[in-house]
């Protein structure tokens, strides 16, 4: 007999289920909180109950597999490592373009000459000495290094020498732009890579977790990661791309959903604590995006699934927004520990905190609100983020750290960096004041929401009368955001709507009247076309009223809870390698490959050469990935014009598919 483990690691819980391999069975599941400060504990409880469950010893493990959230929810919440970019040969337009500036924030920029046209020839030579000069001076500062140069996809030189010179003085981890993607558009590449190198620390902690936890328990068989398309990667490779695995978590629900579910068409939507996912099953598969995965505001040029992520999730920021008199509740889009998980891990401080606010008169700005340190890289820091976290020294009331109302930028900026994280109120803390879960501390749950209710509107009158009230507001409020997130995406996934923005579209008035049957001089009907499969721990306690609300039915398989670590198992491991040719004049056609361009004289030749280099990348890629029998698919996109009746050759792309079932271990 040989079993699956399936890992799933998302922002609140950590999942791990056992497949029977013979009967395609699940034999047991399990659930542990994430351990942000040391990820294996959460992963090592899962992993163990899972197996004590299924009755299953650990040397009958003949492949594991880890999906994950982590990586999405950074990007989402706008957090990750400190890195620097190097920019080679682009202007200060392009920086301002795709939304790089606004990614790289106030991290380091070192701009150089250099790069290449758009034939590939050098533009300039590239600057190493003034490299080698500002990498030795801010190489400790930060974490990894992202590199991006002008036309790099026509001709990688630039990128690869900026990469050896920068090991070679930091030994940092060095992202190149031409790695992740053969696709023009030099500033989204090079968003595409700061956000790789952002997250190049996280992830490595994450795969390193399970892998200590695996040698505690002597299972020594190959481990693979969910990539943003569904398939599976080999853990070396997502540690030098770990940008792959964003949506890495919802590929996999996806995957796990058709499993789970036998669905063919329907509106996926998986709920965690941070994050929302939601897509379209169409004939058993999954859309795939063709401009690149797109979480929170950023575009990226990774291939992933057609998904729509929204901050909302479990543990949703609860927040208070001014509508002229009134006060509108709004969740997320970043996360919070909820108070009721903190008071179980830390009972006495939290009680106390509650109480002395409940017993104050007078309502006060941070009652409820907890902060605590997270281990991590706190090198670069302004003086008054540093000295705030210095005051941070264990889990406490934020009105014993902020001093000033300046601390509270600074407060922002440490958990943008993943240094501190801050606990309050939030939907899985309604949840357990309206008896929906019984996870953690009730009592503490309903403090915090009798503490909130006493938040005042703008017209002077209070949020609301009470504890339970206040959690109704809270789930009706993820109710109705929840809608929007579905019918933004079924916006988007209906023809009929292509040339529209699916987001007004998503809260039109017209829309929300045909939700709630409107019969007047006009009516008005909408309801969802297509079943709703609702996944996560999460998901039974919230998508009955979302499926009412949206007239569709509801499936709430079983093990929607694990849909992902199941996922995680059940995929196919796949390499897309691509190159393209160019024909810079009559007779000539231009090969851009990874180890440089090549010219030839014949359009065939040119052809036959780059699926030839292709194929072995394409083989070599996704038996490194961990693939066995793999196959190959070549596939020509050719961009042609008519000029006098005579065929004119503009540019070719051509792409190699390699896939197959990944290396199990054999008993």
């Amino acid at each position: 007999m040989r079993y699956f483990l399936g890992v799933d690691t998302g922002g609140t819980y950590t999942d791990a289920v056992i497949l029977d391999e013979g009967t395609s069975r699940v034999i047991g599941w399990a659930k542990a909180l994430t351990t942000r400060s040391d990820l294996a504990v959460g992963i090592g409880g899962a992993i163990d109950a899972a197996l004590s469950q299924a009755g299953v010893a650990a040397s009958d493990i003949a492949l594991v597999s880890l999906s994950t959230t982590l990586a999405t929810n950074a990007l989402v919440e706008g957090q990750g490592g400190r890195v620097a970019l190097v920019f080679i040969g682009f202007t200060d337009s392009d920086f301002e373009r795709a939304g790089l500036a606004e990614a790289v924030g106030n991290d380091p920029v070192i701009r150089l000459v250099g790069g290449h046209g758009h034939s590939g020839d050098e533009l300039a030579p590239l600057d190493v000495a003034e490299l080698e000069r500002q990498v030795s001076r801010i190489g400790s500062e930060v974490e990894a290094f992202a590199v991006a140069a002008h036309f790099a996809t026509r001709n990688t030189a630039h990128e690869r020498m900026a990469r050896d010179v920068i090991r070679r003085i930091t030994g940092r981890p060095v992202t190149c732009s031409h790695e992740l993607s053969a696709q023009l558009n030099g500033p989204r590449r090079a968003l595409t890579a700061v956000l790789n190198a952002r997250l190049v620390g996280m992830i490595d902690r994450l795969v390193s977790a399970c892998e200590r936890h695996l040698e505690d328990i002597s299972v020594h068989v190959p481990m693979m990661v969910v990539r943003g398309d569904g398939a599976l990667i080999s853990a070396e490779i997502v540690r030098e791309r770990p940008i792959e695995t964003i949506l890495s978590g919802p590929a996999a629900s996806i995957v796990g959903a058709r499993w789970l579910s036998g669905e063919r068409n329907a509106l996926v939507s998986d709920i965690g604590g941070t994050t929302t996912d939601v897509a379209l099953l169409r004939d058993g598969l999954p859309e795939i995006d063709p401009q690149g995965a797109r979480v929170g505001r950023y575009r990226t040029m990774v291939e992933a699934v057609a998904m729509r992520t929204f901050g909302l999730g479990g543990d949703s920021e609860v927040r208070l927004v001014p509508q002229g008199l009134r006060t509108e509740v709004r969740l997320g889009p970043r996360r919070r520990v909820p108070v009721s998980l903190l008071a179980s891990q830390h009972p006495a401080m939290v009680h106390a905190a509650l109480d002395r606010a409940l017993s104050a008169e007078v309502a006060g700005e941070f009652d409820g609100v907890f902060v605590m340190p997270v281990p991590g890289l706190a090198t670069g820091l302004p003086s008054r983020d540093a000295g705030l976290l210095e005051r941070i020294s264990r889990a406490m009331p934020l009105s014993e750290v902020v001093r000033t109302r300046l601390d509270l930028p600074a407060l922002d900026r440490l958990v943008a960096r993943g240094l501190v994280v801050v606990s309050g109120v939030t939907p899985s803390d309604a949840s357990h004041a309206l008896g929906l879960m019984d996870s953690w501390d009730a009592s503490a749950a309903e403090k915090g929401l009798r503490l909130f209710a006493r938040k005042r509107e703008s017209s002077g009158e209070r949020i609301a009368t009470d504890a339970v009230a206040m959690a109704q507001l809270i789930v009706d409020r993820l109710t109705e955001q929840t809608v929007e997130c579905l019918l933004e995406t079924a916006f988007a996934e209906d023809a009929a709507f292509a040339d529209e923005d699916p987001a007004p579209l998503a809260r039109h008035r017209i829309v929300r009247a045909g939700l709630d049957g409107h019969r007047g001089v006009l009516e008005f009907t909408a309801r969802l076309g297509v079943p709703l499969i609702g996944l996560g721990a999460s998901a039974p306690n919230y998508y009955r009223a979302v499926g009412k609300r949206l007239g569709c039915p509801v499936v709430l398989p079983e093990h929607a809870g694990v849909a992902n670590a199941i996922g995680a198992v059940v995929g196919q491991v796949s390499q897309r390698v691509s190159a393209e040719i160019t024909s810079p004049g009559e007779g000539r056609f231009v090969a851009h490959l990874s180890d440089g361009p090549q010219s030839f004289g014949d359009r065939d030749e040119a052809f036959a050469a780059v699926e030839a280099a292709l194929s072995d990348e394409a083989m070599g890629r996704a038996r490194a990935a961990g693939a066995e029998h793999v196959r190959l698919i070549a596939e020509r996109n050719l961009s042609e014009v008519e000029i006098e009746g005579k065929q004119v050759f503009i540019n070719a792309t051509v792409t190699v598919v390699a896939s197959g079932r990944p290396r199990v271990a054999h008993a």
